[in-house]
C-alpha cells in the first residue's frame, strides 16, 4: 500500500468513529438570504435562532445598496494586497468609521478577525514578554499566541483571583499583555474588564480585548465591552469582526493606540500578504457604522428580545448559562443529546445547533441560541414552545 492508502484508511477509521458517535458535523444548506426566517435545501422554512446575526443586517437593503453602489463605482474586488496597489480611499474611511466607533486611534483592516487575531501578536512581542491569556479565548486568539515566542501564561475564565496570580508570575517579563474575549462565545458570560482594567494597572500590564462577539450587542449603544465598563479609548488593542452584528459578511480589524496599529501595518503577515477586502464589503461596513451613529433602535429592540427569551426559558425549567450578551447557551451536558435535540427542533421548524467537544469542554455540550433583533415577540414564542416540547420528550424539563 502506497502512503496515501494508508492515511486514507485511518481518516476513513477516524471519520466512521465520529459518526457512530452521533458527533458528525453535517452542513446545513439555506437557499436563501441570511435572517430570522430563512429556507433550506429541503424547502422547509424555519426560525434561525443560530446565526451571529445579532443586529439583524445581513440582509439589510440599505446595506446591499451600499455594496452594489461600491461594485459599480469601485469594481468587484482589488487583486492586490493593501502595500502594494490594495487601498482604496473606501478602506481608509472604513478604518476610519471603526476608530470613531470604539474611541480609538487608529484601525487596520483585514480579512476576518481570525487573521486580526493570528496577526497581532508576532509582530509587538518577543520571548522577552508575557501574554496572559484567558483559558476560554477563542481559537484564534490561542493560535496567535503560538505563533508568537513570548512567554504563556493562562488563567482560568474570568477567574481575576488566577489572574492575579499569573500577572505576579509573569513580572520577570519586559512587556505583558492580558488577552480576553470581550463575550464568550460559548458561554455568553462578559469579561471583568473593568476588574482587569485594574489589575493591569496594578502589575503594569497591557490589555487586548477581542470584540467579534460583543460590538454591536454589549453595551447601551453597542460599543462593546469598553462601554459597559466606562473605559472606551483606555484599552490597548481591541480585535472585532464585520462578520457577526456589523453585517454578516466578512472582515476583521484590529483597532486601538496608533504607534500599535501603525507597527502592524508593517509587520503583521495577515495584513502584508493577504489581499484587501472587497469594495464592497468596505462601502457596506461604512454605511452601517453611519446607521449605528444615527439610531440605537437596533441595540434597543436586541437587548428586549434576548431578557424576554432567557427569562421565559428559564421558567421553562431550562438550565441557562448566565449571559449578559444574546448568547444564551441551554446546557444538556451530553453530546448527542445536543444532536439529537437540535434535530427535533429543525423538524418543530427552528434551526438551532448543538455544540459539543472539542468545541466546548467535555460533558458540557449545550444548544446555543443567538437572539437577533431581527426576530419578532412571535418567533421567539414559538422557539421557546419548540425548547419545550422537545426538552420534554427527551427529559432535558419536566
Amino acid at each position: 500500500m502506497d502512503t496515501y492508502s494508508n492515511f486514507k484508511k485511518y481518516l476513513q477509521d477516524e471519520l466512521s468513529d465520529i459518526k457512530s458517535a452521533g458527533l458528525y458535523k453535517n452542513e446545513r444548506i439555506i437557499t436563501s438570504p441570511q435572517g430570522a426566517v430563512i429556507k433550506v435545501s429541503t424547502g422547509q422554512e424555519v426560525l434561525n435562532f443560530c446565526a451571529n446575526n445579532y443586529l439583524g443586517l445581513s440582509d439589510n437593503k440599505e446595506l446591499i445598496e451600499a455594496a452594489k453602489e461600491a461594485m459599480d463605482s469601485r469594481g468587484f474586488g482589488m487583486s492586490s494586497v493593501r502595500f502594494i496597489c490594495g487601498t482604496q480611499d473606501l478602506h481608509k474611511q472604513l478604518e476610519a468609521a471603526i476608530a470613531n466607533y470604539f474611541g480609538t486611534e487608529d484601525t487596520i483592516l483585514y480579512a476576518a478577525c481570525f487573521d486580526a487575531n493570528g496577526g497581532v501578536f508576532e509582530p509587538l512581542l518577543t520571548d522577552q514578554d508575557a501574554i496572559i491569556s484567558d483559558s476560554l479565548n477563542h481559537a484564534s486568539i490561542i493560535d496567535g499566541v503560538r505563533l508568537c515566542k513570548a512567554v504563556r501564561y493562562r488563567y482560568a475564565n474570568a477567574d481575576m483571583e488566577d489572574l492575579e496570580k499569573q500577572l505576579q508570575k509573569a513580572q520577570s517579563q519586559r512587556f505583558r499583555l492580558i488577552v480576553t474575549d470581550g463575550v464568550f462565545s460559548m458561554d455568553g458570560n462578559v469579561a471583568p474588564l473593568d476588574k482587569i482594567y485594574e489589575l493591569a494597572n496594578k502589575y503594569n500590564a497591557m490589555i487586548m480585548v477581542d470584540e467579534s462577539h460583543s460590538a454591536g450587542v454589549v453595551g447601551k449603544t453597542g460599543r462593546g465591552t469598553t462601554e459597559l465598563f466606562d473605559l472606551k479609548g483606555q484599552i490597548e488593542i481591541i480585535t472585532g469582526t464585520l462578520g457577526k452584528a456589523f453585517g454578516g459578511a466578512i472582515g476583521g480589524f484590529t483597532t486601538g493606540k496608533k504607534e500599535i496599529i501603525d507597527m502592524l501595518r508593517q509587520r503583521s503577515r495577515p495584513y502584508l500578504f493577504s489581499n484587501s477586502i472587497p469594495p464592497a464589503i468596505a462601502a457596506a461596513g461604512i454605511r452601517m457604522f453611519e446607521m449605528m451613529d444615527r439610531t440605537n433602535e437596533l441595540q434597543d429592540k436586541l437587548h428586549a428580545n434576548t431578557d424576554y427569551f432567557v427569562t421565559k426559558m428559564q421558567e421553562a425549567g431550562f438550565d441557562i448559562k448566565p449571559t449578559q450578551s444574546s448568547i444564551c447557551a441551554v446546557m444538556l451536558y451530553d453530546a448527542k443529546l445536543s444532536q439529537d435535540m437540535a434535530a427535533r427542533m429543525l423538524d418543530e421548524g427552528i434551526y438551532v445547533t448543538g455544540f459539543y467537544y472539542p468545541v466546548v469542554p467535555k460533558d458540557l455540550a449545550r444548544i446555543r441560541v443567538q437572539i437577533s433583533a431581527g426576530h419578532k415577540t412571535e418567533h421567539l414564542d414559538k422557539c421557546i414552545a419548540a425548547f419545550t416540547k422537545t426538552g420534554k420528550e427527551l427529559g432535558v424539563i419536566k
